[in-house]
């Protein structure tokens, strides 16, 4: 093949090993060559003389959700530029499968893993450290974090949401949040949020901590049940834009009006959020600059001879407002 795109074999090597050292024109030739002959490349023979397989692990809580599929779609792409497949797998919430699914990761090879969230089990941990497998996390960043955290600081999304309602005059607020178990996202939003309204002196929204999941039937009936109360909140603050959206639906078939009756905030900005009527105030998790920053640091991680080069990033969330909400008449 060397011969055919007009090149050194060791070119043709450092392009399938090292593809951004080499220069574009002299792969774009190496690329036609490649196809021309129906070259494929051998990444098992590759793996046995650099102990590597090209593969990273990827551990998501669920596929069922629009914003973890942005996060798999910019990350794979960004991980392909660098000659990297992805491995996916899922847990449902529960850091005991987490660890399981770690393991079976493992046994597949993977040069590399990326986990979201900064809680998971010591089980996760020490397979991560006795088999000194290049690993970060995503969505959460902490100063505290035990691995490398590429992500938003959750309780700032928390505290960002309640000043906004708060700002805008309300102070009965419902909060629909998860009950963060295997979730440490949804806590620490909750708390934020939370530890805003307690400072601030909004003791009825505290009286109003609804438990809701991520799921858009269920929230709908229990965004509906406090809609019906005897005292309906002026504001719902949603864990995330699932639960918003279905309190939107749930106001629809009540016969309320988003926000002349009922302000409905979200967190995530999800695909769709703007389209709603009325479009849903949210906000913005970056996560495909998530992704992309994960996908190029794990890449480094497991390229890298020295990774505590390597250090966690914090992005932040950008508020959305949209017609959801407004100021609350007095």
């Amino acid at each position: 093949m060397a011969a055919h795109a007009g090149v050194s074999p060791a070119t043709v090597s450092r392009y399938f090993n090292h593809p951004h050292i080499v220069r574009y024109e002299t792969r774009n030739r190496i690329l036609a060559a490649a196809t021309e002959l129906g070259y494929v490349r051998n990444r098992a023979a590759g793996s046995l003389n650099r102990g590597r397989t090209g593969t990273v692990g990827l551990v998501i809580p669920t596929v069922d959700n629009a914003i973890f599929a942005e996060l798999i779609e910019e990350f794979a792409s960004t991980l392909s530029k660098f000659e990297h497949a992805l491995l996916i797998s899922s847990h449902g919430y529960d850091l005991t499968r987490e660890a399981q699914q770690v393991q079976i990761l493992l046994e597949h090879q993977i040069d590399g893993l990326v986990l979201v969230g900064g809680e998971h089990s010591e089980e996760t941990f020490h397979l991560i450290s006795s088999n000194e497998l290049p690993a970060l996390t995503v969505w959460n960043w902490s100063k505290n974090a035990r691995l490398p955290c590429i992500g938003i600081e959750n309780r700032e999304l928390g505290r960002m949401s309640a000043w906004f309602l708060y700002d805008l005059g309300h102070r009965d607020i419902a909060c629909l949040f998860p009950d963060g178990s295997g979730n440490d996202r949804a806590d620490d939003r909750r708390n934020g949020a939370f530890s805003v309204l307690a400072r601030l002196g909004a003791g009825v929204a505290l009286n109003r901590r609804i438990a809701c999941p991520y799921d858009v039937d269920l929230a709908k009936d229990i965004a509906r049940d406090v809609m019906q109360g005897v005292r309906r909140p002026s504001a719902i603050l949603a864990g995330n834009d699932i639960i918003a959206q279905a309190a939107i639906y749930a106001a629809a078939s009540l016969g309320l009006r988003v926000p002349h009756d009922i302000s409905i905030m979200g967190i995530g900005d999800f695909r769709g959020s703007a389209a709603l009527e009325p479009g849903l105030t949210t906000l913005r998790i970056p996560a495909r600059d998530i992704a992309t920053h994960a996908a190029r640091t794990i890449v480094d991680l497991i390229s890298d001879d020295d990774p505590d080069l390597v250090s966690s990033l914090r992005l932040r969330p950008e508020l959305s407002v949209r017609s959801s909400t407004a100021r609350k008449l007095r």
